[in-house]
């Protein structure tokens, strides 16, 4: 809808010209969907009715307002400060492209207006029994390549399209190399695969050419809503395992900021900063420094490791889930505890004496499925494993003596 204004400058209403700003401006940009779904949203407020060479910054700061008390129609809360602050920056930058290059307007109103606060860098991390939980469920899920694309996300700190988009031309696997030629920060980066990535990868089916998973990124997002509901974690976005794989590369302590930065292909070391949250134990060596090294040792080797116990035909029988065939009987719950203990001792002080500590496996980690409530932990430091089943044991063994009696 065009119209002469009194400066005899050509102009259209705001709808209008954001269409035309969406097909001649926006479609050049990799966030070109994000741009588009906030051209829709602009679109359906009574904003979108005025000329642009009419609107000042009262509209504009109406418009803020109006969104900051609006609710998400997803989630049913109110929008968020940091989507508000996208909206203003789209206006901000149509207004400079109608301003020097369309002539329909002569000034940017956004730019006077207050834009709300920043909100704070999401520092949203997996707990442990969530990245238990995940990998399990994900090394079981129908579709393989899903288990996969966690575990490089994990492994390298790679964002969700640069997953999406990873070619096998690009995968040099000898190497452990994924090279990147196109991200959102418009540069090509190699990123290094560790084992655990590239066995991730090679367990697809290594191919010549083409993609290397098959999910599409609604795919993957629903593939990813589906498992946290089932799961029931709450406040944990597909994102947020770039977060966490960044906070692992700090808390490695071999690899600095720099170093870091060309690996997640963070450009601003300021945004880089914020991922730096160390957990408070990888800092304790740091700060005993040589102080109790041989005991910090012995302690980091003998930790408990999840366990379930089976009923068997003579007795009992409990299952070590992070080692293959480890197993311990006993002919009642008690004694196959305690004989576990044992087991669980031997085995943990052959492997750290002949392969060294680090080939021992980080306690909980197992991928088979079991019933969370049937799993009791046992410590190879400590025979009064499972207290309350032992307990219980023993009452019934004391009832048993009385009723003899």
């Amino acid at each position: 809808m065009w119209r002469q204004n009194p400066m005899n400058t050509n102009t259209m209403i705001l709808k209008d010209a954001l269409r035309k700003y969406q097909n001649r401006v926006s479609i050049h940009k990799k966030s070109y969907t994000q741009e588009c779904y906030r051209i829709d949203v602009i679109c359906r407020d009574q904003l979108a009715a005025k000329f642009v060479h009419e609107i000042t910054s009262v509209d504009i700061a109406t418009y803020r307002d109006s969104r900051l008390a609006a609710l998400n129609p997803k989630t049913n809360k109110p929008l968020s400060n940091a989507t508000v602050r996208l909206e203003l920056s789209l206006l901000s930058n149509f207004f400079g492209i109608a301003k020097i290059e369309w002539g329909i307007c002569s000034d940017n109103p956004v730019a006077s207006v207050r834009k709300p606060k920043p909100t704070p860098g999401r520092e949203r991390r997996l707990t442990p029994r969530e990245d238990r939980r995940i990998l399990r469920l994900a090394y079981n899920y129908i579709n393989k390549d899903f288990y996969s694309i966690l575990i490089v996300a994990l492994e390298t700190a790679m964002r969700q399209g640069e997953i999406l988009n990873l070619r096998w031309e690009h995968v040099n696997l000898k190497n452990r190399i994924a090279h990147l030629p196109e991200t959102k920060n418009g540069t090509k980066r190699d990123v290094p695969l560790t084992p655990r990535a590239r066995d991730a990868i090679i367990r697809l089916g290594v191919k010549q050419s083409g993609r290397v998973f098959g999910y599409t990124k609604e795919g993957l997002q629903s593939a990813w809503r589906t498992m946290t509901i089932k799961l029931g974690i709450n406040d944990l976005h597909f994102h947020d395992l770039r977060h966490e794989a960044t906070s692992r590369f700090f808390e490695l302590g071999t690899l600095d900021s720099v170093e870091i930065s060309a690996i997640t292909g963070h450009k601003s070391m300021s945004m880089l900063k914020r991922y730096t949250h160390l957990k408070a134990r990888k800092l304790l060596r740091k700060l005993d420094g040589g102080r109790n090294r041989k005991k910090q040792i012995l302690l980091d080797i003998f930790i408990p490791y999840p366990a379930v116990v089976e009923q068997i035909q003579s007795g009992c029988r409990v299952k070590l889930l992070d080692f293959d065939g480890l197993y311990a009987h006993g002919a009642n719950r008690v004694e196959a505890l305690q004989n576990a203990s044992n087991v669980l001792m031997r085995r943990l002080l052959t492997v750290s004496m002949r392969d060294g500590p680090d080939h021992l496996p980080e306690p909980d980690q197992f991928l088979e499925i079991v019933d969370e409530d049937q799993i009791v932990m046992i410590d190879p430091l400590n025979q009064a494993v499972d207290d309350l089943h032992t307990q219980k044991f023993q009452e019934s063994v004391e009832r048993e003596k009385y009723a003899d009696t």
